[in-house]
């Protein structure tokens, strides 16, 4: 895992729409994270891992 990974997954911990914004943009992926974000905070801690990671 590189140092920009790193701090992505730092971000999507904080802030997980910023984490996936910093890697994809405005893609479908943010706007996924966003919803489950406003679900509740931690599916939307867990997506944006995922997708950060994965």
């Amino acid at each position: 895992m590189g140092s920009e990974t790193f701090l992505e997954v730092i971000l999507a911990i904080l802030l997980p729409p910023v984490g996936v914004f910093l890697r994809y943009g405005c893609g479908v992926e943010l706007w996924i994270d966003l919803v489950l974000t406003i679900l509740g905070y931690i599916p939307g801690i867990i997506y944006a891992i995922y997708v950060l990671i994965g």
